[in-house]
C-alpha cells in the first residue's frame, strides 16, 4: 500500500485535532476549609478516581497547594469541575 503525501497529512491533522481536543484538565486548588474526607469522597464521586488514587490527590493538593486531577476533553470535565465548585471544591479548568 501505497499512501500519498495528502493522506498522511489528513491523517496527522486528525491526530493534532484529537490531541486538542482533550488537552484540558481539572486542577483543583488547596483551600482552608474543605476536609481531606470531603476531597476524597467527591473525586471518588465525580472524577472516578479509586480511594487509593483519590487520597494521593489531595496529599498532592495539600503539600503543593495544586494538582491536576483529571484530564479528557473539554465537554467531558466542564460538568465534572461544575459539581466540584458546586461542592464547595476549588477546581479550574485548564488547557494543557
Amino acid at each position: 500500500m501505497v499512501l500519498n503525501t495528502i493522506d498522511i497529512k489528513e491523517e496527522s491533522q486528525s491526530e493534532i485535532e484529537i490531541l486538542i481536543e482533550s488537552a484540558w484538565c481539572i486542577v483543583l486548588h488547596n483551600d482552608a476549609f474543605n476536609t481531606f474526607d470531603w476531597v476524597i469522597v467527591n473525586l471518588i464521586r465525580y472524577c472516578g478516581h479509586t480511594n487509593l488514587q483519590a487520597e494521593q490527590c489531595a496529599w498532592f493538593v495539600h503539600n503543593k497547594g495544586k494538582y491536576t486531577v483529571k484530564f479528557g476533553t473539554y465537554e467531558d470535565l466542564e460538568p465534572i469541575c461544575s459539581v466540584l465548585c458546586e461542592k464547595g471544591l476549588l477546581a479550574e479548568l485548564s488547557q494543557q
